[in-house]
């Protein structure tokens, strides 16, 4: 049997409120659970788990799922692609001025009293 994850309060949280915009989205758009489903590639019942904050969705198609329902992501428009793309190349310019590695400092104790 697989182990559940125990998300913190503000990851369900988040989970939930972005199902719950898929879902309104989705209505607003007038499609079914299938219709979104048949876009995504996926079930109508793994459309049901994204809109119920399932953390145990794949965040690729959740994001999917997202964009396809026209949801702003990251402070950008719903379909707005230079901007995803833009903020995706600043993230990673941003990664690039950090180490590649995380080393802890290992403290040396000195016992000599």
């Amino acid at each position: 049997m697989k182990k559940r994850m125990a998300y913190l309060p503000s990851t369900t949280y988040a989970l939930r409120t972005l199902g719950a915009q898929i879902a309104l989205a989705r209505r607003e758009l007038g499609w079914t659970a299938a219709d979104l489903a048949e876009r995504l590639g996926v079930t109508p019942n793994l459309v049901s788990r994204i809109e119920g904050g399932a953390g145990s969705c794949s965040v690729g198609t959740v994001l999917e799922a997202a964009v396809l329902c026209q949801i702003p992501l990251f402070e950008t428009g719903p379909n707005d692609v230079r901007a995803m793309a833009a903020l995706a190349e600043r993230q990673q310019l941003r990664l690039a001025l950090l180490p590649s590695r995380t080393r802890h400092k290992s403290v040396k104790i000195s016992n000599d009293f």
